[in-house]
């Protein structure tokens, strides 16, 4: 609870999940699944939340636990796999808050600064210690494009995707039309949405050698972003943001008869990066079952500098020195969010806080 006794977090559960943790009550034995939502900038609100999943639920994780993510929940767990995660996600908040750029920075300058974050996160050990993880299992989701949507020349690539938010608009399988579900795995145990449906899919085994690759693909927002190629062992194409498909993750994420644990920035969901203004537009029911999500309150939201989740247009509507300002306020801001996740954890209060999802 904050100091102005409103909650800063909320916990939402899926019905078999609510049903669950009412009965037994919360435990990290529970979770089978920890699944994180395309973003860019809104992850800053959940860097604090990070620490206290890392520290407190990552150590208590029976094997095997699967991460799913696409864009920047990717970026995200691939800090939660490293051998010193609290230290991987402080590299990545400190990579992320200073990024700077030209005045007018072109796709070329922002993608060569998504290697090098990357590449800053992983260090020299990080990828090995991902794919070799003795509990978690990372899988990282993006798209192979097609047609209009695999050129580069903004023209083209701008007018596929025109096309595909418009028949998205009529039906969402016709993304297929211009996107390949393509999904990167850990081969040691296969993920509840190996098989998924809904969409062409392409899966590729993780490894070292692919894993920084297939993390900046899934976050390769298109006209933002190039989109990468040559990624070993993957099919020869051009992959980007796995969003586009998976924005929030309409996935059959829960292994067996265990929770998904979803740290996520808002309090709804949205299927696709087509979706975001579709207001019927919805996640399967089947799918969230045994979805526990986090996210912070409204309450806690309309606090925050700019009453808003850091975004994207930040990089348009601020100041390079005025942006790094208030995301470093966001995230001095979000300890709220840690010390409400902390005393719920340590009073077992989460059964009382639970709402619908």
């Amino acid at each position: 609870m904050s100091l102005s006794g409103k909650s800063a977090l909320r916990f939402l559960a899926g019905p078999g999940a609510a049903r669950m943790i009412s009965r037994d009550g919360f435990s990290a034995e529970q979770i089978g699944s920890i699944a994180g939502a395309s973003g860019g900038a809104k992850w800053l609100v959940l860097s604090q939340v990070d620490r206290v999943i890392i520290e407190r639920i990552l150590p208590a994780l029976q094997a095997p636990v699967h991460l799913i993510g696409s864009s920047i929940g990717t970026w995200r767990f691939a800090c939660y796999a490293q051998a010193d995660p609290l230290a991987a996600i402080g590299r990545f908040e400190e990579a992320y808050l200073k990024q700077s750029y030209s005045d007018d920075p072109d796709i070329q300058e922002i993608s060569d600064m998504s290697r090098k974050i990357i590449e800053f996160v992983l260090g020299e050990s990080g990828a090995r210690e991902i794919v070799n993880h003795p509990t978690l299992r990372t899988h990282v989701m993006t798209v192979r494009a097609r047609l209009l949507a695999a050129s580069e020349r903004p023209p083209v690539l701008g007018a596929g995707l025109l096309l595909a938010a418009a028949a998205n608009i009529i039906s969402r399988r016709s993304l297929g039309i211009f996107f390949v579900r393509s999904l990167f795995y850990d081969p040691r145990d296969l993920p509840p949405f190996f098989d998924v449906g809904g969409f062409p899919l392409e899966r590729t085994e993780i490894s070292a050698g692919n894993i920084a690759d297939s993390i900046r693909a899934s976050g390769a927002i298109p006209m933002v972003l190039h989109g990468v190629r040559g990624i070993e062992g993957a099919r020869p194409g051009i992959y980007r943001d796995g969003g586009i498909i998976d924005y929030h993750l309409d996935l059959p994420t829960s292994q067996g008869d265990r929770l998904t644990l979803f740290p996520h920035f808002f309090d709804y969901l949205k299927p696709g990066w087509f979706d975001k203004k579709l207001s019927w537009r919805r996640h399967n029911a089947a799918n969230v079952d045994r979805t526990l999500v986090i996210c912070p309150s409204a309450e806690f939201v309309a606090r925050l500098p700019n009453a808003k989740v850091p975004d994207r247009t930040d990089f348009q509507t601020m100041t390079p020195e005025l942006r790094r300002k208030v995301w470093q306020s966001v995230v001095s801001a979000c300890e709220e969010l840690a010390e409400d996740l902390h005393s719920v954890l340590d009073k077992d209060e989460l059964p009382a806080r639970l709402e619908p999802l």
